[in-house]
């Protein structure tokens, strides 16, 4: 196993939006399996972009663990001051969240999951927001304070998904028994409705698909820039009919509400 250290780690001093989005998470990463240092590159599915490379396709989806954002209080907090300051570098959290506590003051955080608890726990923030599954898997779960629902905060596409990562050509057959069909078939129709969308790192376009009696069930969030609102639509339909599913509930939402 190689251990690798990404542009998007490094640089901290400046949003994702101003040094290339999301990319710079996985640019360290597919430059290696080009270069066959690596065979093989795991990540956070919501933080790769939208358009996946054919030179470097994704080969296996995780199951889906916990999909929720959560609010994190500092070490030893048992209440908060919903007119607190909330750590928060996403637009899509932050526009939701601003319902939810309409009183508080966002400010932008970046850095891992540790980095960001550390500036929380030096008193630079009252509370923080983050995906419940980044502190699952680093074994964080007691600083989790709330879940926001689905219905509150609105996922981002791929929240909660492992994505394994190859190289074209790979023969990939023995991640078979990992692959999960049913998070890849949702996970595929949430990153068309935003890469139809053209949702980046700066936007907050989200979406969440479920499997609910045998369908698939989409929800994707619109954000309408002339008056910074957002809407929230669903789309119902079959399994194997995932990506149709998010391009069409995109182009039926930019169709009702774009500029």
């Amino acid at each position: 196993m190689l251990t690798l250290e990404t542009t998007g780690d490094r640089r901290l001093d400046i949003t994702l939006d101003k040094i290339g989005g999301k990319g710079l998470f996985v640019k360290e990463l597919d430059k290696a399996l080009l270069e066959r240092k690596i065979d093989l590159s795991v990540h956070s599915l919501k933080d790769m972009p939208m358009e996946e490379s054919p030179l470097l396709p994704i080969v296996a989806f995780s199951p889906r663990g916990d999909v929720r954002d959560v609010l994190v209080l500092p070490k030893g907090r048992r209440a908060w001051d919903e007119k607190g300051v909330i750590g928060c570098s996403s637009f899509r959290r932050r526009i939701q969240a601003q319902r939810l506590f309409p009183q508080a003051e966002f400010k932008s955080i970046r850095g891992n999951v540790l980095t960001r608890l550390e500036k929380l726990d030096e008193g630079g923030y009252d509370a923080l927001i983050l995906a419940a599954a980044g502190l699952k898997r680093l074994g964080l779960e007691e600083r989790i304070y709330k879940y926001f629902s689905a219905e509150e905060i609105l996922p981002a596409a791929g929240q909660g998904i492992l994505a394994v990562q190859g190289r074209k050509g790979e023969d990939y057959s023995f991640l078979e028994g990992y692959g999960d069909r049913e998070t890849a078939s949702v996970a595929k129709s949430e990153r068309a409705f935003v890469r139809y969308l053209d949702g980046g790192c700066s936007s907050p376009v989200a979406a969440y698909g479920k499997a609910q009696d045998g369908k698939l069930v989409l929800k994707g969030l619109y954000y309408i820039e002339r008056t910074n609102h957002y809407i929230i639509g669903s789309m119902e339909g079959e399994m194997k009919e995932a990506e149709k599913i998010g391009i069409a509930l995109a182009e039926e939402m930019r169709r009702k509400y774009g500029e």
